[in-house]
């Protein structure tokens, strides 16, 4: 991925829950820059999905049948006890 890439990345982790905004937005600070081209494509296929549906997987609890998002969604929640 380019610097634009990453930039784009960046913006999308603007949703529309403040919540969301500082789960992603600290995933992205902490742990982006570390990851794999594999491992970006997972994340901006992750931010494709609806701010709900973000909500429920970061939120709510609820576990992604998908074990690339499961294991991504592990990671984002893990930077909250960084």
């Amino acid at each position: 991925m380019t610097e634009h890439d990453d930039a784009r990345s960046r913006w999308r982790c603007r949703r529309g829950m403040k919540e969301l905004d500082i789960l992603l937005e600290r995933f992205l600070e902490s742990r982006f820059a570390a990851m794999d081209g594999r491992q970006k494509a997972v994340f901006s296929d992750f931010l494709n999905l609806s701010d709900p549906q973000l909500a429920d997987f970061l939120l709510n609890g609820v576990v992604p049948a998908d074990a690339d998002c499961k294991e991504l969604v592990e990671q984002i929640l893990s930077c909250t006890h960084d």
